[in-house]
């Protein structure tokens, strides 16, 4: 069976190439020429160049694929032009699901995010089924994110597409090159360069798990509905412990209100449009970290069978990796 995988370079998308590997299929991965390789390096993968910007690289990339995994995307809390992003993100996708189809593809798993979950209003984790509305994305990412998957649901209904939809939370583990904003938290925070924290939470799990998670989700996983990929639901303050537990130092112990950091968001975000370089703290990422993003992964472990190895692993695996990688 030969499968395509977008995104195969990143984080999350590495991750699914391996296991898919390991699960006995053919793997093409669709590569931007520039792509940083890294991830890739010792897998036997058969390499098409394309871009989601490119509808005829993606006719390419699935010419004799049985199955796709679309885990590409444009993953930033900070742009200074959205509108490249947006193009990546949604209708790429578009593009790519229906170029799929018409190349006689048996399965799409669409690789979204928790980012388009509700949030309950009572504290409880949120799951597949806590509504959401366009107007509650905080960010263009979230947005796009939001957008995209409410056209791969348009898609099922209204073209027949065999879309699975799988919703990771925030992933932690090896092989984050980039890193994500989630991985440079785990790194300043392992370094020693977290002085403070903001009240807030997030839903942690191995990249590993995530990639399982899609395996089970193209095995198992019912055409039309969506599954969140989740693992333990943690505070802020608890994760820095924990990581400066692994790490041997001491966690950080000042606790600030998101009313204090957001000045310093925007000032940051200015120096970002002079000097083009991403900034270290984003007026969206504060805007977020007023709710305490907990989600549910029960669906996923009913339904594919999946669970999720301890938070501590996870983020232990992060911090090893960092180490021998030379990031810290």
């Amino acid at each position: 069976m030969t499968t395509l995988v977008t995104g195969a370079s990143g984080f999350v998308g590495s991750a699914v190439a391996r296991r898919v590997l390991a699960a006995g299929h053919r793997v093409r991965v669709l590569l931007r020429p520039e792509s940083d390789r890294r991830n890739l390096e010792g897998l036997e993968v058969e390499v098409v160049h394309g871009d989601l910007l490119d509808p005829d690289s993606l006719k390419r990339a699935v010419k004799g694929c049985e199955t796709v995994f679309h885990v590409a995307a444009d993953y930033r809390l900070w742009v200074p032009k959205p509108e490249k992003m947006y193009a990546a993100n949604v209708q790429g996708s578009v593009d790519l699901a229906r170029a799929a189809a018409d190349a006689g593809v048996t399965r799409i798993v669409y690789t979204s995010s928790v980012a388009t979950l509700g949030l309950s209003r009572n504290g409880t984790p949120s799951d597949e089924e806590t509504p959401s509305c366009l107007e509650d994305m905080i960010g263009h990412y979230k947005r796009s994110k939001f957008l995209a998957e409410a056209e791969m649901r348009r898609l099922v209904r209204k073209e027949g597409l065999p879309i699975v939809i799988v919703n990771p939370s925030t992933p932690v583990g090896p092989r984050d090159v980039k890193p994500t904003p989630t991985g440079r938290l785990v790194l300043e925070a392992a370094a020693g360069r977290m002085p403070a924290y903001v009240d807030t939470g997030l839903n942690l799990v191995h990249v590993d798990d995530v990639a399982e998670g899609h395996l089970l989700a193209l095995e198992r996983g019912r055409v039309g509905e969506r599954y969140v990929l989740g693992g333990t639901n943690m505070s802020l303050r608890e994760i820095l412990a924990e990581i400066a537990d692994i790490a041997g130092i001491t966690p950080p112990k000042i606790r600030l209100s998101t009313g204090v950091v957001l000045p310093i968001a925007y000032i940051a975000e200015g120096i970002a449009r002079l000097s083009g370089r991403e900034p270290r703290v984003t007026v969206d990422g504060v805007r977020m970290a007023r709710k305490k993003m907990y989600y549910s992964a029960g669906k996923a472990a009913r339904e594919l069978g999946l669970t999720a190895r301890p938070v501590r692993e996870a983020l232990a695996d992060a911090v090893a990796w960092f180490r021998d990688s030379g990031y810290c």
